[in-house]
């Protein structure tokens, strides 16, 4: 999901540690030591696990799930971008609001239940605050809605949000959804960013909200 960038930014982002480290280490974009400090910290990917990767191009989320997950895990990414292969990934390209998409998760999940669902998506910039806050929110309750159906109990979801408007009733409903809320924001997120990533842990059986 596309933005506006200049020339400024083309420059910080040469200059940015965190890219010459995925590149030194062969990770696909420096997205992924975001992940890896959310997943260390809060120990969220373990060998055998089933993930789920919405927003997964160019990979470094799925990279990382995989990597952690081997061996006997696997990975469902998806992206309306496409992505080259991975290892232990199995790649959907299409947007997952699209009932076409989803149903293909839904062939590649069969009758398993997921361990953890993970949305690192983010709208196509308008340069307007309200706007781009209502889709951003909008594009996490819908990874929510996925979350809800496909994870097991007990379940995980960490997603991607930006504090305005609308953040704190986000924050309440997933209270009511999961045993513990906690918001993370990792060393590779930039200090300037609104980003921050909210981790649900412990899905709550049905009819045990909050």
């Amino acid at each position: 999901m596309g933005r506006v960038r200049g020339k400024s930014w083309m420059q910080e982002h040469v200059a940015d540690a965190y890219v010459k480290r995925a590149r030194a280490e062969g990770k696909r974009s420096r997205a992924a030591y975001k992940l890896d400090e959310i997943a260390g910290r809060d120990r969220l990917l373990r060998p055998g696990m089933l993930v789920v990767d919405l927003g997964a191009a160019p990979g470094s989320w799925s990279q990382v799930a995989a990597e952690r997950v081997a061996p006997g895990g696997d990975v469902i990414a998806v992206d309306m971008l496409d992505m080259a292969p991975l290892r232990g990934v199995t790649f959907i390209c299409g947007d997952f609001r699209e009932a076409s998409v989803l149903a293909e998760v839904e062939r590649a999940l069969g009758a398993r239940k997921v361990d953890l669902v993970l949305s690192d998506m983010a709208p196509n910039l308008s340069g307007i605050a309200a706007t781009d806050q209502a889709r951003a929110l909008e594009l996490a309750e819908l990874a929510l809605q996925l979350a809800m159906k496909h994870l097991k109990p007990q379940g995980n979801f960490l997603v991607k949000t930006f504090q305005g408007a609308g953040f704190e009733a986000f924050v309440k409903l997933l209270r009511q959804r999961f045993t513990t809320v906690a918001v993370r924001k990792p060393g590779a997120s930039r200090d300037r960013s609104s980003e921050v990533y909210l981790l649900g842990k412990g899905l709550r059986a049905a009819g045990a909200a909050k």
